[in-house]
């Protein structure tokens, strides 16, 4: 019989195969194994001095009669059952026109994808580039500070997740998941992400993801156009009739997908002049932390740090103040990265984080940022954008006006003296930010209220992780796309409330945090389509 066995445990101190360790949890003998197949494998170092390796496995087991009441009475054992696809449910109303899909991000791609698999030859607009050429235009970014507002880490195939860590975790329980990672796989992502807890791609590997689920689309009928901005929205009588772009020209629709990303600023403002359904909502600002990656490693595996079964530790870290309206949190945390420039305006400074696949450059970072909303910056719709654009601009000019970014040693933002990139008896990790860093007091970049926030969750973190609020950790700012400063607003059949016809989607409507969740969201979004619609073939 097939049988799924959760927690099945090997002890980094022991030398056990994970055969063994199943037959041993089963209480059969290992010979009673046809295979083990791993559905899901965890790190447990909660326990410094015996590391665990926490695994989930399908097993084929040959069981006696008499031992499968007593096998079916453990609570980690059970008959699998496999997952059974959902078909979508197809509407009756006629499309004159091919529905659009504006944006080439994850909420994008996978919403295109569904359309096309069901034959409903989507039209995507992508704004930014296709992505060899969008490539190049981000490393003459990063090496010669050449900046291109059309085709940046922000705009392009594939979106902002293409130069990111590409970590597909979410805290979305959603069954659609699984079949997305196997998409994804199919794409061209490593097969490790169908069993990591924590999976990841990495920036290289994304990028033969992106081009394989563009590829499929294209081959299911879909259409994909790069350089395509959209900047008005043709509408009568609340219901969407057609798009307005950059070019002058105008296409007809009747339904759209908006995955436009959470940094399509002019998007945002021709949706509001179009008084179609907007509300500001909160987000977070602040830093990227670097370290040593093996001080990370040693601080969360103890002896065990650089075993190769491990791999770059990680953390999540929280703080809240005690007076309870602000929260200090570690955020897209990246093993093995590097900080990256990730401005989609001229004259701002935005930091974020990315790795590749393997994640050895040695260096560990993460945002640390403090939750702001509307109470912080006002309730206009636009008024996020507005608060974002202020530190941007400072971390701009703090830098020299050149996209040089402002950093600072942990040490002395914590002590609160002249800014410096240096430690006292131990060097600070390198800088990894490219075109480079100024030595700058980043509590003039920042609103006070979120800078004091971060030295108290920078403390309580050093208490947490041996040498986190040490000498050897540096600062870059600011990180101030955390998410999207607004919501686009939709009904439960994900429908814009103002505008039939329109599906807002995705990070950059506001239902989603991350890759995983915009693909997640992305799906759904097409189904909706789907739901209302007959295909056009």
């Amino acid at each position: 019989m097939l049988l799924r066995i959760n927690n099945v445990r090997l002890s980094l101190l022991h030398d056990v195969t994970l055969a063994a360790a199943v037959a041993k949890k089963l209480g059969v003998p290992a010979r009673d194994l046809a295979k083990v197949q791993v559905l899901r494998k965890a790190v447990d170092a909660r326990h410094k001095k015996e590391i665990c390796l926490n695994y989930h496995v399908l097993a084929e087991v040959e069981v006696p009669a008499r031992l499968e009441s007593r096998l079916m009475r453990q609570t980690d054992v059970s008959v699998y059952q496999p997952a059974v696809p959902v078909a979508p449910v197809l509407g009756s109303a006629r499309l004159t026109e091919r529905p659009v899909v504006i944006g080439a991000g994850p909420a994008g791609l996978v919403a295109a994808l569904e359309l096309a698999k069901y034959g409903y030859r989507p039209l995507v607009l992508e704004r930014g580039k296709d992505l060899a050429h969008r490539v190049q235009d981000v490393q003459a970014f990063w090496q010669q500070g050449k900046f291109n507002p059309a085709s940046n880490v922000q705009f392009g195939a594939g979106g902002a997740g293409t130069f990111s860590d590409g970590k597909l975790t979410t805290r979305v329980n959603d069954p659609v998941m699984a079949d997305i990672l196997q998409a994804f796989v199919a794409a061209g992502a490593p097969a490790t992400i169908l069993t990591e807890q924590k999976p990841h791609v990495g920036t290289d590997k994304l990028r033969a993801m992106v081009t394989g689920l563009l590829q499929q689309i294209t081959a299911r009928g879909g259409e994909i156009r790069y350089e395509s901005q959209v900047t008005g929205f043709k509408t009568r009588d609340g219901v969407l009739t057609g798009l307005e772009l950059g070019d002058g020209t105008s296409l007809a629709t009747q339904a759209v997908v908006l995955a436009c990303g959470h940094s399509a600023r002019d998007t945002y403002a021709a949706l509001q002049a179009q008084g179609i359904g907007l509300e500001a909502k909160a987000f977070a600002i602040g830093l990227r932390v670097e370290h040593p990656q093996r001080l990370i490693d040693k601080a969360q595996y103890g002896t065990f740090a650089g075993d190769k079964r491990l791999g770059p530790a990680d953390y999540m870290l929280i703080y809240h103040t005690p007076e309870g309206k602000r929260t200090a949190y570690s955020f897209c945390m990246c093993p093995g990265g590097k900080v990256v420039a990730a401005a989609s305006e001229s004259g701002g400074v935005v930091v974020n984080g990315m790795s590749l696949y393997q994640r050895d450059s040695g260096v560990a970072n993460s945002a640390l940022v403090v939750n702001v909303g509307p109470a912080d910056f006002g309730t206009d719709p636009l008024a996020g954008v507005a608060f974002q654009r202020t530190y941007e601009q400072l971390a701009f000019a703090a830098g020299g006006h050149n996209y040089t970014a402002p950093a600072q040693s942990v040490a002395s933002f914590l002590a609160g003296t002249a800014p410096v990139l240096t430690g006292t008896d131990q060097p600070v990790v390198a800088p990894s930010y490219l075109p480079g860093v100024k030595a700058s007091a980043l509590d003039k970049v920042l609103p006070a209220y979120v800078t004091s926030t971060l030295k108290l969750g920078l403390t309580a973190f050093g208490r947490k992780l041996d040498g986190f609020a040490g000498p050897r950790g540096l600062l870059t700012g600011v990180e101030t796309r955390t998410s999207a400063p607004l919501r686009i607003l939709r009904g439960r059949d994900y429908v814009s409330v103002t505008h039939r016809g329109l599906y807002p989607c995705g990070e950059g409507a506001g239902y989603a945090g991350g890759i995983m969740s915009a693909a997640l969201d992305g799906y759904h979004v097409a189904r909706a389509i789907m739901a209302q619609y007959a295909p056009l073939v």
